[in-house]
């Protein structure tokens, strides 16, 4: 777990059976095709309904995984739980698969909590599973969760835990809210620096630890990457992840602000006209030909006929493809 996971990951949607329970053959299926893609593998993301899932449920599927040949370097599974305890174990099972890192949502049932909460419930978290290879990505994402993540509490888990805290995932949607965490651990350099040492007038004072900043959609991967950022774990990374790739990696060239222009056509097309994972997973339906990845686990419901077939011609008039899908 020495070096670091960058790029374009996608919090994999995860299909499940007709009588709801997930479905590991296509989910194993759709891992080997992102990672076929350049893109590696946030299981139990927010877009994976991995709140609608079991703890048990998430550790089988990690299990299977890993047994079907995944490689754990590619892989950052969801762990954060509102239980300190469930918490636990999925990042303990995480760190012992070898996992790249594991994105943890802060507890976010109980609104309004401290800076001094939620400092405590990661502290125990990373005490608990007690092993030097932890890698926890802090997950921000306050329109979903409410509870969100602070410069100040990073700042405190960064002087606490230099090794275990690797980085976050910005879902706010505010390009200024992540652009104040790309400034204030210093990631142009590569190494971010906390602020009280860099105000220092004592180098020896001075303690690097390194902080990577994802962001939460590609829509803002191209400022992330000129801003010292590295990479996206995107929802729409699950159907159009080798277009997102190909910015990720070329980000300084000449045309990369016109290959940012039409990932927002297509973020855009999911994003604000259709539930985002509905739409998601019929467009795996469509591509696939394999209606049964349309399920959703209650209470989110699959889309109407009539948005469906609105899909399907949105997608085919901007040109979306999904490669290789239908050979998996």
């Amino acid at each position: 777990m020495s070096q670091r996971i960058r790029g374009v990951l996608a919090p994999v949607v995860t299909p499940f059976k007709a009588d709801l329970s997930p479905d590991r053959q296509r989910f194993i299926a759709h891992c080997k095709w992102l990672l076929s893609q350049n893109c590696g593998l946030a299981v139990f993301g927010t877009n994976s309904e991995a709140n609608s899932l079991s703890l048990e449920e998430r550790s089988l599927l990690l299990d299977t995984l890993i047994a079907a040949g995944i490689d754990p370097s590619r892989v950052m599974p969801g762990t954060g739980c509102c239980s300190i305890t469930e918490t636990v174990k999925l990042t303990a099972q995480a760190v012992k698969h070898g996992c790249a890192g594991v994105l943890m949502l802060p507890p976010f049932y109980y609104k309004s909590v401290t800076e001094e909460g939620l400092y405590r419930y990661f502290s125990e978290v990373v005490q608990r599973v007690g092993d030097a290879r932890l890698k926890i990505y802090l997950y921000h994402i306050p329109p979903v969760a409410v509870v969100g993540i602070t410069t100040a509490l990073v700042e405190r888990l960064l002087k606490s835990y230099p090794n275990a805290i690797a980085g976050m995932k910005d879902s706010s949607g505010d390009w200024t809210n992540t652009k104040t965490f790309l400034d204030a651990f210093g990631v142009r350099a590569g190494r971010a620096v906390s602020p009280d040492a860099r105000s220092s007038s004592d180098p020896a004072t001075v303690t690097q630890t390194t902080f990577d900043v994802f962001v939460g959609s590609e829509s803002f991967l191209l400022a992330n990457m000129r801003n010292g950022g590295v990479g996206t774990i995107s929802a729409t990374a699950n159907v159009n992840p080798a277009a997102i790739y190909k910015l990720y990696a070329e980000w300084t060239n000449a045309d990369a602000d016109d290959q940012q222009a039409k990932l927002n056509v297509i973020r855009d097309v999911f994003a604000e006209k259709y539930p985002m994972i509905s739409a998601l997973k019929q467009a795996i339906a469509i591509y696939a030909n394999d209606p049964a990845w349309r399920t959703v686990r209650p209470p989110l419901v699959e889309l109407t006929a009539e948005q469906a077939k609105t899909l399907t011609a949105e997608l085919k008039a901007i040109g979306l493809t999904m490669p290789e899908l239908l050979k998996r």
